[in-house]
């Protein structure tokens, strides 16, 4: 017993140097990781990159160096341990991993592209899959969609990136429309005339930029139909808005003019005569 204790302190000792500089190794690297999540965040800073981009460029500099600092420092403490066997090993662990987390790592790489492709960005009104609202966190794994009516969807990145995206406030203005049916007896001319007029006059509707557009749409059940467009803000709130006074323009507008609004007709067609009877009241 005594012979393998002393066998097992002049091992040690024999390995306390190799174990000295593994330790400093391990603190060069501290070191290296520290001043290189530095740079990376003066760059970036400088490019004007997004702060959860420098965050995963930290990351990923950080995880490369660290894994290169235990790699050489492995092999300083225990020789018998080839850099080729130590990859080898880690890259079936790596795959194992893959295989466990591969919903994660998906996500995590979509992440990653879409904080470079930035096809979006923060405060953005997004549609997506069924999801729609107001972007409020790109993360690695997730980006948060606050809804109109303040619900909060949490959707994977993997889901924005593989499915289509629309960006509603990509730019400053949206067109916005709506259908307006005047009855069949109404001069078409003049009635397209009277709704242009009237929706121009909207504090909302930005004909300086667009002009409105007002076309005849179709023969409608009761009315001659038409499809009234026009630009305003992007925001959804700015739709409806400009809807709600284009809507009351129009109205007020054809009201003044005589102009008439139909509601639907319906005719009853019966096949045998209705009996028809006179009912004196006494009273």
């Amino acid at each position: 017993m005594a012979t393998q204790i002393a066998g097992w302190w002049q091992a040690l000792l024999a390995a306390t140097p190799r174990v000295v500089i593994a330790i400093v190794v391990i603190a060069l690297t501290a070191v290296v990781v520290l001043g290189a999540r530095a740079a990376i965040g003066s760059l970036a800073s400088r490019a004007r990159l997004r702060r959860n981009l420098i965050e995963v460029l930290q990351l990923l500099a950080s995880t490369i160096l660290w894994l290169a600092g235990a790699l050489i420092a492995l092999t300083i403490v225990f020789p018998s341990i080839t850099p080729g066997r130590a990859l080898t090993t880690l890259g079936l662990g790596s795959v194992a991993i893959g295989f466990a987390f591969k919903d994660t790592f998906e996500n995590f790489l979509a992440g990653i592209l879409l904080l470079l492709r930035e096809p979006f960005a923060l405060g953005d009104h997004i549609e997506c899959d069924g999801a729609e609202g107001k972007v409020e966190a790109i993360t690695i794994r997730d980006t948060h969609i606050r809804q109109t009516d303040g619900q909060l969807v949490v959707v994977p990145n993997a889901q924005l990136f593989h499915n289509a995206v629309t960006v509603r406030t990509d730019r400053e203005l949206r067109r916005a429309e709506i259908i307006c049916g005047v009855a069949y007896s109404e001069d078409v001319d003049h009635a397209r005339d009277v709704i242009a007029k009237a929706v121009r006059e909207v504090d909302m509707v930005r004909d300086d930029v667009r002009d409105v557009e007002v076309f005849a749409k179709a023969f409608g059940a009761s009315s001659i139909d038409f499809q009234i467009t026009w630009w305003t803000g992007s925001q959804p709130v700015d739709i409806r808005a400009s809807r709600d006074q284009v809507v009351a323009a129009i109205k007020r507008a054809l009201d003044d003019e005589g102009i008439e609004i139909p509601f639907p007709y319906r005719t009853l067609t019966v096949n045998e005569p209705v009996p028809v009877r006179a009912v004196q009241d006494n009273g």
